[in-house]
C-alpha cells in the first residue's frame, strides 16, 4: 500500500501543509501537542475536507480539490480508532465488532470475526456488555471494530493517551501483532517517545503544521538536529538485533547484530528470535578507547557521525554502528575534554539494567519471531 499526501488547510492563524508519501506498516503521525497530526488524520480519514489537496491510497483518488474530488469518509474504506473507545452501551461486544461490517460489501469483507477475536485476544469477551470491560479491553474492541470493516487503512488517533501505564503495557503487544500480522497498513498519531519508537515503521515528523522530516523510524529518531522535535528526555534510537543466545551462568540473554553485541536481562525467547531494542540517548556513555574496569557490558564500537550542541550545558551526539545510528547525550564540557568530531571512532557503553521489557519489541510476525505476553525479564 502506497498513501500520497499533499494538502493545505488553514485553521485562523495556523496553517496546515502537508506533502509525504509512505509504504510502511506503520507510519506515524508524530510532533508536540499542536502541530497539526490530529487535523491530518482527519484529512485522510474524510472527516475533514482541506482547503486544497490531493490524498491517494495505492493510486486510488480520495482527494483532489483540482477535480472537484472529495470521496464521503463512510466509502473510503479507512478505519478509525479514536482515543476512547466509543463503544455502543446497549450492544454486545460481539455486536459492536459486527458493526461497521454490516456496512462494507459482502465481497470486499476481509476479516472474519474468530480471526479477530483471536487476534486481539477477545473471543472470551464477546458476549459481554461494555460497562463490564477493563479500558484495554475496550480498546481492543474497538480496534477489531474498525478492522471488520476491512478497511484499505487504518487510522489509530492516540489510542493509548486516555490510558494508564499498565493498560498501555497490555495493549501495546496487541498493535505490534496488528502491525505485523493483519494485512490493513496502519496510520498512528501519537507524541509518545516510548510508543513510537517500539510501534513505528515509518515516521512523518510535524513541526507547526510542516514536515520536519519524514523517513524511516530510525532514521529520523537517530537524528540529532530533530532532538528539539523528538523529545530531549527519552529522546534515543532503535536497533534492530537478533537473540544469538543465553548466559545461564549469570541469567542474561545475548542479543547481536552488524552493530554489535549486547547483553539484557534474560527473556525466555527463542534463539534468532528478531527484535528492536530501542536505546535511550541519556542511557549511552562514550568513549575514547575501550573502557577498563567499569560495570557496564555492553560496549558498541562506532563513529561520529553528528553534534548537535546548543547553548546550554549538553549536546546530543550521534553514533553510527555499521549503518545503524545509535543517539548519546553528553555535556558540552565532554564534547571538549574528548575533543569529539564527525568521523572519528568511539566506543559507545550502554548499562544492561538500562534494557527491560519496554525497550524491546518484535520487528516481524510472531509466527517468526516473539510473543512478547511471554517474555520474562
Amino acid at each position: 500500500m502506497i498513501l500520497e499526501v499533499d494538502v493545505r488547510h488553514r485553521f485562523g492563524a495556523f496553517t496546515l501543509d502537508v506533502q509525504f508519501a509512505t509504504d510502511g506498516r506503520l507510519t506515524v503521525l508524530f510532533g508536540r501537542s499542536g502541530a497539526g497530526k490530529t487535523s491530518l488524520a482527519n484529512i485522510i480519514g474524510g472527516l475533514l475536507r482541506p482547503d486544497y489537496g490531493r490524498i491517494s491510497v495505492d493510486g486510488r483518488e480520495l482527494v483532489d480539490t483540482d477535480r472537484r474530488l472529495f470521496v464521503p469518509r463512510h466509502r473510503r474504506r479507512v478505519g478509525y480508532v479514536f482515543q476512547e473507545a466509543r463503544l455502543f452501551p446497549h450492544l454486545s461486544v460481539r455486536q459492536n465488532l459486527l458493526y461497521g461490517r454490516w456496512f462494507t460489501p459482502a465481497a470486499e469483507r476481509r476479516e472474519r470475526l474468530d480471526h479477530v477475536a483471536e487476534l486481539l485476544d477477545i473471543g472470551h469477551l464477546l458476549q459481554r456488555g461494555p460497562a463490564l470491560l477493563s479500558g484495554g479491553e475496550k480498546q481492543r474492541v474497538a480496534i477489531g471494530r474498525a478492522l471488520l470493516a476491512s478497511p484499505q487503512l487504518l487510522i489509530m488517533d492516540e489510542p493509548l493517551a486516555s490510558l494508564d501505564e499498565g493498560l498501555k503495557a497490555e495493549i501495546i503487544p496487541y498493535i505490534e501483532r496488528l502491525r505485523d500480522e493483519a494485512s490493513v497498513p496502519i496510520i498512528y498519531v501519537s507524541h509518545s517517545v516510548p510508543e513510537v519508537t517500539r510501534l513505528a515503521t515509518t515516521m512523518v515528523l510535524l513541526d507547526h503544521g510542516k514536515i520536519a522530516a519524514a523517513g524511516p523510524l530510525a532514521e529520523i529518531m537517530g537524528r540529532a538536529d530533530l532532538v528539539e522535535l523528538t523529545g530531549h528526555y527519552e529522546a534515543g534510537a532503535s536497533i534492530e538485533m537478533h537473540v544469538a543466545g543465553h548466559d545461564e551462568t549469570y541469567d542474561l540473554t545475548i542479543l547481536r547484530s552488524p552493530a554489535g553485541e549486547l547483553r539484557i536481562p534474560r527473556m525466555e525467547i527463542a534463539i534468532d528470535a528478531a527484535l528492536r531494542v530501542r536505546i535511550r540517548a541519556r542511557d549511552v556513555m562514550l568513549a575514547l578507547a575501550p573502557p577498563d574496569g567499569v560495570s557496564a557490558l555492553n560496549v558498541l564500537l562506532g563513529r561520529v557521525t553528528e553534534i548537535a550542541a546548543g547553548d546550554g550545558p549538553v549536546a546530543d551526539v550521534r553514533v553510527d554502528l555499521a549503518g545503524q545510528a545509535l543517539q548519546a547525550r553528553v555535556t558540552r564540557l565532554t564534547l571538549d575534554r574528548l575533543g569529539l568530531a564527525p568521523e572519528q571512532a568511539i566506543y559507545a557503553i550502554i548499562k544492561t539494567v538500562a534494557l527491560d521489557r519496554n525497550s524491546l519489541g518484535p520487528i516481524r510476525p510472531r509466527s517468526e519471531s516473539v510473543n512478547l505476553d511471554e517474555i520474562t525479564l
